[in-house]
């Protein structure tokens, strides 16, 4: 694991690590895609000593290391996982997920004074979750250290949140997403990098998606809605064609990513009466892109439900 940039949050961490007594909860707060997970697996490591000393377990795989994340969405997406290929989720971290990790965390850590528990994001937990995970948080079992990762602090509960010391992290500036693409894709370069770093906003998770799942045509089709509504029609197939006949879970959240993006630089750059159509169009593709993951869409149609929303946000060309 590499992480580049994000001194501020690694200088507050270390001194903390430094003093008395380590605070028990840390909410790691930014955008998608900036290094808060990695940030949080090389804190777990450090924390457990995982890696050090001959037949120390990796971080990858120590025992006092725990991850929770959204589930496979059933048996069938489990092997899928369990056998590496790409495989749906679950909507939200389950209740029963916390519950079942609360019981870890009243047993002693494994192979030494502390675990770490990492939450990836918090922002998934249903309510029940939430409510469950906040009963650990008020009450930590002796050596157990939470790492929250969120891209949307807000919708935590405001309990949650007092109860952490927050870790803010930024965007990073474009060279440092380079460096970063040059360890994760060092394959990739020339006019194919250059645009992924372009369309990443300071993101390396965004660029390594662009680069990954080739959004290259996706963008041209889905800035050619915005500009051209006279076309609006051709556009819109071109879209659909960009995004495929079979998408991947993980295709289809790049897509949605990627438009709400180019929506969000719409309402700061339109014409102050244009803005309240683009809104109105990123609350619907947020609302659509909710209900995508369990919802059994035909891929054409949601494409088409995708570009139908972007071109509603587009300008008129006389306004354009």
């Amino acid at each position: 694991m590499t992480l580049i940039g994000h001194e501020k949050p690694r200088r507050a961490w270390m001194q903390a690590c430094q003093g008395d007594r380590l605070h028990h909860a840390w909410l790691l707060a930014g955008p998608s895609g900036v290094g808060k997970a990695t940030f949080a697996r090389l804190c777990a490591a450090e924390l457990v000593g995982a890696g050090e000393g001959a037949g120390s377990p990796s971080p990858d795989n120590h025992p006092d290391i725990l991850a929770l994340s959204r589930a496979p969405a059933d048996d069938k997406e489990a092997r899928n996982r369990d056998e590496g290929k790409p495989f749906k989720r679950k909507r939200n971290i389950s209740v029963e997920q916390v519950r079942t990790l609360q019981r870890r965390l009243n047993t002693r850590p494994t192979l030494g004074a502390r675990r770490a528990i990492i939450i990836d994001p918090a922002d998934d937990l249903e309510s029940g979750a939430a409510n469950a995970l906040l009963k650990s948080l008020e009450e930590p079992p002796a050596g157990n250290v939470f790492f929250l990762v969120t891209h949307r602090p807000g919708r935590l509960l405001p309990t949650i949140r007092s109860r952490c010391r927050v870790l803010r992290f930024d965007r990073l500036p474009e060279e440092q997403v380079r460096q970063v693409l040059a360890h994760e894709r060092p394959e990739v370069g020339g006019e194919h990098l250059d645009t992924a770093i372009a369309g990443a906003n300071g993101s390396p998770g965004a660029a390594m998606t662009w680069i990954d799942e080739d959004l290259a045509r996706v963008d041209a089709a889905m800035r050619a809605l915005l500009r051209d509504s006279v076309r609006s029609a051709e556009h819109r197939g071109a879209l659909a064609a960009a995004i495929g006949a079979r998408p991947t879970p993980e295709r289809l959240a790049a897509v949605f990513t990627l438009a709400r993006r180019l929506l969000a630089g719409e309402v700061r750059s339109a014409p102050a009466e244009a803005r309240p159509r683009i809104i109105e169009a990123h609350a619907a593709l947020v609302d659509l892109a909710a209900r995508a993951p369990t919802a059994n869409f035909d891929p054409g149609l949601l494409a088409m439900q995708i570009g139908g929303l972007l071109a509603s946000a587009a300008l008129p060309r006389e306004a354009a």
